[in-house]
């Protein structure tokens, strides 16, 4: 057996054994964090090696159980793990920010307190929900993908309703229901194709379905594409998103923000290229994405509260990410998978460096913040660096993203393509307009001229509800930045300008990662065999 295919189901194992085993250790909070740690630099680790096996041998397949061709005419049963270019560089950059996220909500956690009141599920629920990003992006049949979008939904659930205040509760409920009809749509989609070619195996399923007629193959991909949309909130289907994520926790916020979209993106990726690559749908989807990025970014402007507006502006990239794919170009595609990287290290960094400014000011609504560049530069320097990435100033990974994909809408020559040049570079123009307002008003401006300046009474974006603990305007600490919580934002700063200086490389692995998805023959050879 080759080291690729030891390493492969790793990502999955680690964290779920890590899981149980920090459930066992609910009681002594210290062991929790140790395993809990170990295990996701584990994971970190593994997914690197893959990286690097991927790009040096090509796709590989591992049928769990040795069940690969064991029933001639039936093709791969059982469970197929698959790692690609593609589905390697998504694991590395999701394992280094689900590091740095546990990370932040240890350091955030010992702060303030929660050795005398353990959130001993956090930790836990955090180890399940990673288990459930690697099982998605290495899931070779869509069945198991499906299992991996249920596992994000259970433990989602939970780190989204920790404190049990009305507000989570709330935003949680609204998030199961829209998740629950989002898989509803999937399972009807999975019986559908099943009927139309006798299998959930994707590669298998990619070489039946061209024998299925173009228009129930065109139904197929529409089907599934609702389910993939609604998870990856792309418009229309995006409207749940604002209200369900600034509710939580800072860190939980975070890590949906950076990763759980980014599923559902993948698994576009996966449809459009492997499955239904015909376009038949392109135009549809180039329209979806210019309406994701004008109508996201135009919502960002609405909003007072910074939660809610980094909320609508992860929507609003979602766009740019649905653009590249849509075009169906090896230049689109390489854009959208170095775009899906960048956007995970930047939204995440930005809502944890949302999280330390609540805990130096007491608030995220714009009305109550200023004076914060005077009162922490550290702060500051840590908001700029991000911010400026997402608006897409060069020579920030941002830039470089959006510049690969405005070059290949130019290329495409379309009318609809260069209508999604225009729209491209207003939202990012309007994107920096609103990184640039929450400068202005929360860093630049005195606090004695917000116009609720006076209020501080919000309480820091912690794991549990500390109701009944000291308020958080006579508490003698505030505005003491945890060093727990600046080094993993600081570390995912680190990344996102590593995509900077690195650009060349990275996009030459994208470049060979779009090759390798639009030749799905490397793909579907790897997993079944010569066709």
């Amino acid at each position: 057996m080759s080291i690729s295919a030891v390493l492969t189901p790793l990502p999955v194992l680690i964290p779920t054994v890590a899981a149980a085993l920090t459930l066992i250790a609910g009681r002594r909070p210290r062991l929790q964090r140790l395993i809990a740690l170990v295990a996701l630099s584990a994971v970190v680790g593994v997914c690197a090696a893959l990286v690097y096996l991927v790009d040096r041998d090509g796709t590989q397949a591992l049928h769990v159980g040795g069940w690969g061709q064991s029933v001639p005419g039936l093709g791969p049963l059982g469970i197929t793990l698959v790692v690609d270019r593609l589905s390697a560089l998504m694991l590395v950059v999701s394992s280094i920010v689900l590091l740095a996220v546990v990370l932040y909500a240890i350091g955030q956690g010992i702060r303030d307190g929660d050795e005398r009141q353990p959130v001993s599920i956090f930790l836990p629920t955090y180890l399940v929900l990673s288990a459930g990003v690697c099982t998605a992006f290495l899931a070779g049949d869509l069945f198991n993908l499906f299992v991996g979008f249920e596992v994000l939904l259970a433990a989602s659930f939970v780190l989204l309703t920790i404190g049990a205040s009305a507000d989570r509760v709330r935003a949680g409920i609204a998030y199961v229901m829209v998740s629950m009809v989002s898989s509803l749509i999937f399972l009807i989609g999975l019986a559908l194709v099943y009927a139309a070619t006798g299998t959930l195996n994707m590669a298998e399923a990619a070489v039946r379905l061209d024998d299925v007629a173009p228009g129930t193959r065109t139904a197929l991909f529409a089907v599934l594409l609702v389910a993939f949309g609604i998870k990856a909130a792309v418009f229309p289907l995006s409207a749940w998103l604002p209200d369900s994520y600034p509710t939580a926790p800072a860190p939980v916020t975070a890590v949906f923000a950076g990763l759980l979209t980014k599923v559902g993106v993948y698994a576009i990726i996966r449809a459009h290229s492997l499955l239904f690559p015909d376009g038949g749908l392109d135009p549809m989807l180039l329209v979806a994405a210019l309406l994701t990025m004008l109508i996201g970014i135009l919502g960002a402007i609405a909003q007072s509260d910074i939660k809610r507006l980094l909320s609508f502006t992860l929507v609003s990239h979602i766009g740019y990410m649905v653009f590249g794919i849509a075009l169906s170009t090896q230049l689109g595609m390489s854009g959208a998978i170095y775009y899906v990287a960048h956007h995970i290290v930047v939204q995440t960094t930005l809502f944890l460096v949302v999280g330390l400014i609540e805990r130096q000011a007491g608030a995220s609504t714009l009305q109550r913040l200023g004076g914060l560049a005077a009162a922490s530069p550290l702060l500051a320097f840590m908001f700029v660096v991000p911010a400026l990435n997402l608006g897409g100033i060069p020579p920030f990974s941002g830039f470089i993203g959006k510049v690969a994909l405005l070059e290949a809408g130019a290329d495409s020559g379309s009318v609809l393509a260069w209508t999604l040049v225009a729209g491209s570079v207003l939202t990012s123009l309007l994107t920096l307009y609103v990184v640039a307002r929450v400068w202005t008003k929360a860093f630049w401006r005195s606090r004695v001229d917000a116009p609720e300046g006076h209020l501080a009474t919000a309480a820091p974006a912690v794991l549990l509800d500390d109701g009944h603990d000291v308020d958080f305007a006579d508490r003698d600490s505030v505005g003491r930045m945890p060093v727990g919580m600046l080094v993993p934002t600081g570390a995912l700063i680190a990344v996102g300008l590593t995509l900077t200086v690195m650009a060349g490389p990275i996009i030459a692995y994208s470049d060979r990662a779009a090759d390798e998805i639009l030749n799905r023959d490397n793909y579907i050879t790897a997993v079944v065999g010569t066709r």
